[in-house]
This record gives structure tokens, C-alpha cells and sequence, in this order.
């Protein structure tokens, strides 16, 4: 988003609201494997909401991750299709 800082002389100038990202280390049920990953808070609780990392990847829409979050989506969808198989 963007909008204007305002001064006490009410000068705006133009400025970003950047999502506030914090580092996370979320579990991977089907790999096996932790991933450290950058994340808000609202992502957070999507993913607790949604039963954790594997179900929230194979949910969620490809133009809505990262190109680090689609390598774990693809591993992912690879791992559960191997073991569907078996």
C-alpha cells in the first residue's frame, strides 16, 4: 500500500506500509524437513489455521507464493503423488 506521512505543517510525502515479515521455521510433515521461511503474522495463523505447512502449500494458488515457497510445493506434491502411488 501506499500513502503519505504527514507533517505537523501538514506536508505529505509519499511513503510504503510494508508487510511486517518475520522469520519462521515451519515444519514439513511429508518432506520431513524444516524450512526457515520469512512470513507475517496473518500468514502465521493461515497456516495453523489450514493444519500446517503441506496442507497450506497444496491449498494455496501458485501466484500467491514465492519462488522459495513453490520449490517446497512442487517437492511437496511430488512426495504426497509418490506415496499416493505406493
Amino acid at each position: 500500500m501506499v500513502g503519505h506521512n504527514v507533517s505537523h505543517s501538514n506536508i505529505k510525502t509519499k511513503r510504503r506500509f510494508l508487510p511486517a515479515l518475520s522469520p519462521a521455521t515451519l515444519q514439513s510433515d511429508a518432506l520431513g524437513q524444516a524450512f526457515r521461511l520469512r512470513i507475517s503474522n496473518a500468514a502465521l495463523r493461515t497456516l495453523d489455521f489450514r493444519g500446517g505447512l503441506d496442507a497450506f502449500l497444496t491449498k494455496a494458488k501458485d501466484e500467491d507464493l514465492s519462488p522459495r515457497a513453490l520449490k517446497i510445493k512442487k517437492q511437496v506434491k511430488a512426495k504426497l503423488a509418490a506415496q499416493a502411488a505406493a
